[in-house]
């Protein structure tokens, strides 16, 4: 392939190229030495689950994949104890060590729905950051200066608003700037709220003599809201993991105009042919493709009928998980909510039952204390369960 044709397919679905001009010279020394880039993407393991708004960057990486270069990447369970300021308009509370650890294994299972298990190194930061001697960790701040922190957005916001600011947040850039260094990367992909970040990681290159980074942006997704950056402290992620009904729901419920964003970033279809499709026609393709990436396309078809029946003819799913309960059995609702999987926590729960969601036979469950009894149970606009008591 041509190389402007490479950087033409690069460039789909990203904000920023820092250099278009440095990416093609490293393409074609890539060709000319038969050498594979290194391209690296971290993710700070600070929830449980990937979601759409992960994807972005996971694709991104997948494409560099199947192009032949070589792909880290890199869970920062050593960043994820700082947190990563980015966008914050306040210091992020800090997480335990075992949270960490918990987080970054569900990662490690997810991300192989995305990328190449085969053509992927998976790469702890903690493995190079935590045996840095404070000394060296001095040496990283004599890279960077105050001004220079402070020239940063959200730390210039938060100053002004004499919102605090520690001097661990200011660590955070160099230390995502070092993953670069000790790993000799010739690309790194972020999204476009981590500019800084990833132009530390070229700055400390520099300063170790090392040919500075291309740095790839891809634009923030929002979420089913439509307005915040996609989040699942906000609710309204779609989550990888999650079941295909309810992957499928979530899609159809996002706006026409933020549709063509998902095609765009998350799908490979030619956008000028899927522009000629009817809005509805369209949105339940992409939908199906999605399901299609993270389960299979008979379980995307399955999704489709699903929702045919509950939104449009109102009906009942005939498939869904089911709990059988003992005669005598006492259990709160929310208990059994997580047994089955239908929810992720027994927080989730307790929110969704004060919010109104969760009905059995459409009546209103009121608490958690609910006395399970027969019938169907719907948990928000797509989750079913059926309850069926046992001899």
């Amino acid at each position: 392939m041509r190389t402007d044709d490479l950087i033409h397919k690069i460039a789909r679905g990203t904000t920023e190229i820092i250099t278009t001009e440095d990416l093609r010279v490293r393409l074609k020394e890539s060709q000319k030495k038969k050498r594979p880039l290194r391209v690296k993407a971290g993710f700070d393991p600070t929830a449980p689950d990937l979601h759409l708004g992960h994807v972005v960057l996971l694709r991104k990486l997948r494409q560099f994949q199947d192009l032949g270069h070589q792909v880290f990447f890199i869970i920062g369970d050593f960043t994820a104890q700082i947190g990563d300021p980015s966008g914050r308009d306040q210091m992020r509370p800090q997480m335990s060590a075992p949270e960490i650890a918990r987080n970054a294994k569900t990662y490690e299972m997810q991300v192989f729905k995305i990328l190449d298990r085969r053509k992927t190194q998976v790469a702890f930061n903690s493995a190079w950051l935590a045996p840095l001697r404070a000394q060296q960790i001095l040496e990283f701040c004599a890279y960077s200066t105050v001004a220079q922190m402070l020239a940063r957005a959200d730390f210039k916001k938060r100053f002004n608003e004499k919102k605090e600011i520690s001097l661990l947040e200011f660590i955070y850039p160099l230390l995502q700037g070092f993953d670069s260094v000790h790993l000799k990367a010739d690309i790194e992909l972020g999204g476009a709220d981590q500019k800084f970040n990833l132009l530390m990681g070229r700055q400390l290159q520099e300063a170790f003599h090392l040919s500075p980074q291309i740095v790839i942006m891809t634009p923030l997704l929002e979420g089913t809201d439509g307005v915040q950056k996609m989040s699942k402290s906000l609710d309204n992620s779609i989550g990888i993991n999650e079941p295909p009904q309810e992957i499928f729901g979530k899609v159809m419920s996002i706006t026409d105009e933020l549709m063509w964003k998902y095609y765009e970033l998350l799908t490979d279809f030619d956008l000028t042919q899927i522009q000629s499709l009817h809005p509805k026609a369209a949105k339940m393709k992409l939908a199906g493709e999605i399901v299609s990436q993270f389960h299979s396309p008979q379980e995307a078809e399955k999704a489709k009928e699903d929702f045919d029946k509950i939104f449009r003819q109102r009906q009942d799913p005939q498939e869904m998980p089911e709990y059988s309960f003992g005669p005598n059995e006492v259990k709160p609702i929310g208990e059994v909510l997580v047994e089955v999987n239908l929810v992720s926590s027994r927080n989730e729960a307790r929110r969704l039952i004060r919010q109104g969601a969760v009905t059995c036979e459409g009546s209103r469950v009121t608490s958690e204390d609910w006395p399970i009894q027969e019938g169907i149970l719907r948990v928000g606009k797509r989750r079913f369960l059926r309850l069926t008591r046992s001899s």
